[in-house]
């Protein structure tokens, strides 16, 4: 294997496992040596490619990234119908991603929680994505004819219901908060 094939694979294999191992038991309960163990990727090879613990956590949480918004958006685009009902897929995807094995709620509200007030840079991302979130809810707001003012309901109805599953391990909040959204896109004047 060529010498970029072969670190784009350790890269991915640590990227995978740290990500794995943080989401199922938080950042700081898992050390490097146990994601060099999962991964099969050597300690020094890990350190060459994430110079520190740090930076390995931030790789994730912008991987994450990158793979949960482009989900949310591949769902939601597949949705036929009006604009009013690609507002409420969010809800609906929302419901399949509380209903995977293992779901912890949002990795960037754990992480911020755990390590934002001493790791500004995790703190950054995780605000980055929210306001990524809250800029894509609102972009489907406004295109199902809604005031863009009365976004922000949605998102906290999203917001609220991603802490709600985790805290209840129940996919079920996801529901509750797709009812409250169609009341919303229902009499937008309630926001």
């Amino acid at each position: 294997m060529d010498p970029e094939r072969a670190r784009s694979a350790a890269r991915s294999a640590a990227l995978q496992a740290a990500e794995d191992l943080f989401y199922a038991r938080g950042i700081q309960a898992v050390g490097m040596d146990e994601i060099r163990s999962a991964s099969g990727v050597p300690l020094k090879r890990m350190y060459a490619l994430f110079p520190s613990k740090s930076a390995l956590v931030r790789a994730c949480l912008e991987a994450r990234d990158t793979r949960w918004r482009a989900q949310l958006a591949a769902y939601v685009d597949s949705r036929p119908g009006p604009p009013r009902e690609r507002v409420l897929a969010v809800f609906d995807w929302l419901y399949s991603w509380f209903s995977e094995p293992g779901f912890r709620g949002c990795a960037f509200t754990n992480s911020f929680g755990e390590i934002g007030a001493t790791d500004s840079s995790v703190a950054d991302i995780a605000r980055l994505h929210k306001d990524a979130f809250r800029a894509y809810v609102t972009g489907l707001v406004v295109s199902a004819g809604q005031p863009e003012d009365s976004a922000p309901a949605y998102v906290l109805l999203a917001e609220g219901a991603i802490v709600t599953a985790a805290l209840s391990g129940t996919p079920e909040p996801a529901h509750q908060a797709r009812r409250a959204a169609a009341r919303l896109l229902a009499d937008p004047a309630v926001t």
